[in-house]
């Protein structure tokens, strides 16, 4: 019987094999296993150069047998063991196998052969035992093996007890029993593209000669990818246009234009521009499907704001999903100090065209909460910010117009969803990120969007200038905190930022509510780009309850007002401390990456970020963006003990050589290992890329020929009922809710 390309692994490895490869590769089935694409490959031929083994480490190497003899072990006599000597020709390698059954009449003096193995060191040697290998004959034999000649060796990166050779093996027994391989592109695109066949391709990547390019292969598995992320993102476009919104048209004379009226600023024309772009598809019948990036600062929130107005004064209500209760907490200050008596409405001393401003988050009293539920079923707030409380089943709107998601990476598509089903009609939806999208990332995650990008600045914006500080020099450490002193001398406030919250000597009171609750992940808000073994030394991260006390017994620091925040206060807790902070009546903030985004305290001058080494690129840039809002200039400083030349050490260096967030977010790209940019939270259990690269341009030219592509042939083929390998593998990269998205559009 004929395998198919879903037919289970298990079918060319074996149970207990199959178990490792899904666990440790994700290869489920048989085409999972031809797009395993070997880590590099072995040039028949040339003998591995041996003086490049570590210890410990997996190996594949090409070697000729210098010497091969078998004696008796001491202390079982009757049991022999073969001892050879492997060589390149100037470096060695001691072989070693225990039973020599079975391996004494194959591995011979000046035959060749690939070997596979853990080295390690014996005597001050190095030595295999027990490796995999091939044996390929006498070089000077004229029947050395025709593979060994005229293929190339690809070596496989391993897992547990399977080895390369295991998996080639594997893949030679799936090429021998399957049965047609899909071929989901067109022939004419292919032709119009020039891409190989897709059989072909696993072919090159898997069984290459020495004349062929394996890379031409892998280009076609590039685009295949590319292709079906694009065709899953064109019936998503087509999804939403087929819906049919309320038009929102902004009416003269309301909220906005009062607001806009007393603006005590001037408009960028970034935010004019963008402004209008949004009064305009509020204004049509189908719902708006935006996405807004800026540089951090770059007053994404007053574009946002400008919308909600319009679609209040259409007659609809706003809402506003953030990530954290910080964060909306925030906003929700913001906005109401931004309206002032517009959002009043229907208060003593509020605008008589004034609406009411509602906050509601998974922490708050049960009294503050009912009353947020009513102002939004009742229509009585015109805007209502939250926290994923917003998403709960029993939430309900008057008539929901926009829904704004701040900080999109944070949701995943299903609650951005959720959200938006609360309306009579799909509500308009403006997504916005802080973190600048490469174009690569844009047209691979936000495909199925519209983007909008802020880059100018507000005016008034201070410099900010950042620095490595060295954990292992004390002198440094001690300067560092002498410059925390001398900037509140100078009336200034700082954040300090730890990577973990800690346990604290004595409980606070609040600890473990229910709007803790809501952000108990707070620990696990890092990201964590880096391998803690690469180049960063195994310790204990500093935590805010730590370093609250080590900053309260440092003479430098005496007297000066210290407070702490973190994802496990209470929520009233959390609130008046930011007030506080806000106010100036906290110096030094200690906190967590609660702080990350949204947080304006104009008068926070210093940042000091402990263990920097431990936040991604894209992290360390947004919480740089908490200072430098004022007029005085900024200060970062990366407290780390990275060394110099290590992956971790070179992110830093990034940060600190520039705060253009474009440049870092490309940086960040090109530094980061490959499958974490499509996150599960935001596109479902198959979505991280395996073979796009998206730090490389070449690989963005690749997505936008194939977005291209893919638009095309959804406008011809909305369903793919003519293209059925096409549609089925869509159908493999969806889970289903995904797929529940598409059939509802």
């Amino acid at each position: 019987m004929l395998l198919t390309e879903d037919s289970a692994i298990a079918k060319v490895s074996g149970p207990k094999a199959a178990l490792l490869l899904e666990r440790n590769k994700g290869i489920r089935t048989v085409g999972d296993l031809l797009e395993f694409v070997p880590r590099k490959y072995l040039p028949p031929g040339e003998l591995t150069d041996l003086s490049s083994l570590t210890e410990g480490e997996s190996v594949v190497v090409v070697a000729r047998v210098k010497t091969a003899a078998t004696r008796s072990m001491a202390n079982r006599p009757r049991q022999r063991m073969l001892m050879a000597v492997l060589t390149d020709g100037r470096h060695q390698v001691g072989l070693t196998f225990f039973k020599a059954w079975g391996h004494e009449d194959k591995v011979l003096p000046g035959h060749i052969g690939v070997f596979s193995g853990t080295p390690s060191r014996y005597q001050g040697k190095w030595q295999l035992t027990h490796p995999e290998y091939e044996m390929f004959g006498d070089e000077a034999d004229p029947g050395v093996i025709e593979a060994y000649r005229n293929r190339q060796i690809p070596v496989y990166s391993t897992t547990g007890t399977i080895s390369s050779f295991k998996i080639r093996s594997m893949v030679k027994l799936a090429f021998e029993s399957l049965g047609e391989i899909r071929e989901p592109l067109p022939d004419t695109l292919r032709r119009r593209r020039r891409l190989i066949g897709r059989g072909d391709a696993f072919e090159l990547i898997h069984r290459p000669t020495v004349d062929d390019d394996p890379g031409r292969g892998l280009h076609r598995l590039r685009y295949d990818e590319a292709f079906v992320l694009q065709a899953i993102l064109a019936q998503r476009r087509r999804a939403v246009e087929s819906l049919e919104a309320t038009a929102r048209v902004t009416r003269p004379g309301g909220l906005l234009a009062a607001f806009d009226a007393r603006l005590p600023f001037e408009l960028t024309d970034g935010q004019r521009e963008i402004g209008a772009v949004l009064q305009a598809e509020l204004a049509l019948s189908r719902p708006m499907h935006r996405l807004l990036q800026g540089e951090v600062g770059s007053g994404k929130t007053v574009v946002a704001l400008r919308a909600m107005l319009a679609a209040v004064d259409a007659g609809g209500q706003a809402a506003l999903l953030a990530p954290t209760e910080v964060l909306a907490a925030q906003h929700h200050r913001s906005i109401s100090a931004m309206l002032g008596d517009l959002a009043e409405g229907g208060r003593l001393g509020g605008s008589e065209i004034g609406t009411t401003v509602a906050l509601l988050t998974g922490g708050q009293s049960s009294a503050a909460r009912r009353q947020a539920l009513n102002d939004a079923v009742t229509g009585h707030a015109g805007i209502v910010v939250g926290t994923h409380a917003l998403i709960q089943q029993h939430v309900a709107f008057l008539d929901l117009a926009l829904v704004v998601v701040d900080e999109q990476h944070r949701f995943g598509v299903e609650q951005r969803d959720a959200l938006r089903e609360k309306g009579s009609k799909p509500p308009h939806l403006l997504v916005m990120t802080a973190t600048p999208i490469p174009r690569t990332v844009a047209m691979t995650v936000f495909g199925d969007m519209e983007t909008s990008t802020l880059r100018e600045l507000p005016k008034g914006r201070s410099p900010i200038a950042t620095h490595i500080v060295e954990t292992n020099r004390p002198a440094w450490v001690e300067r560092t905190w002498q410059r925390v002193a001398e900037e509140v001398a100078a009336g200034h406030q700082v954040f300090v930022v730890c990577p973990k919250i800690g346990e604290p000597a004595v409980e606070e009171s609040g600890a473990g509510s229910a709007g803790a609750a809501e952000e108990a992940g707070d620990d696990d808000d890092i990201e964590w780009d880096d391998d803690p073994q690469e180049g960063v030394p195994l310790k204990e991260l500093t935590g805010v309850h730590a370093m609250l006390d080590e900053l309260s017994a440092t003479p430098a620091l005496a007297g000066l007002r210290l407070a702490a925040l973190h994802g496990r206060l209470d929520s009233e807790v959390k609130d008046a401390t930011m007030r506080a902070f806000a106010a100036g009546e906290v110096d030094v903030l200690v906190a967590t990456t609660v702080i990350e985004v949204g947080v304006d305290v104009p008068n926070a001058t210093v940042m000091v970020v402990m263990d920097a080494e431990r936040f991604g690129i894209s992290q360390l840039h947004q919480l740089r963006g908490r200072i430098g809002r004022g007029e005085a200039r900024g200060l970062c400083l990366l407290m780390t003990d990275a060394q110099p030349g290590t992956d971790a050490r070179e992110r830093l260096e990034a940060v600190a050589a520039t705060t253009d967030g474009f440049v870092l977010a490309r940086r960040d790209l090109e530094l980061r290992r490959e499958g974490d940019v499509l996150g599960a939270r935001q596109s479902g259990r198959s979505s991280s890329v395996r073979f796009l690269r998206m730090g490389n341009r070449a690989d963005e030219d690749l997505i936008a020929q194939a977005r291209e592509d893919a638009s095309a042939l959804v406008a011809e083929d909305p369903t793919l009922a003519g293209h059925p390998q096409l549609a089925a593998r869509v159908a493999m990269r969806l889970d289903e809710e995904q797929a529940a998205y598409l059939e509802r559009g």
